[in-house]
């Protein structure tokens, strides 16, 4: 059986009515294995997308869309350290979705 999320697209069109992301950086916290992060990528001019979980960053990174890998870039990163660890970041955006 697959699992499909979000197939009638809703979730993507609540995402865009919050935020605009035409040429904004965007840190994501929480992307697991990017399904997300496809969603909204083309539209922004960087994505920074962190995740604790070592095996969800590596699915994301090998189903990264080749038209992305300029845009895209996933950090196997917990937010607490990625926190401290951060030089003078600064984003126009952040996304915590679906990462309690």
């Amino acid at each position: 059986m697959t699992v499909r999320f979000d197939p009638e697209g809703r979730e993507t069109l609540a995402l865009s009515d919050l935020i605009d992301f035409a040429g904004r950086g965007v840190l994501e916290i929480g992307c697991g294995d990017g399904r997300l992060t496809w969603r909204y990528a083309a539209q922004a001019r960087h994505v920074l997308a962190i995740d604790p979980f070592a095996p969800s960053i590596e699915r994301a990174r090998l189903a990264l869309p080749h038209d992305l890998q300029e845009r895209v870039e996933f950090h196997h990163i917990g937010f607490e350290e990625f926190a401290s660890a951060a030089r003078d970041s600064s984003f126009e955006a952040a996304i915590f979705s679906w990462s309690l």
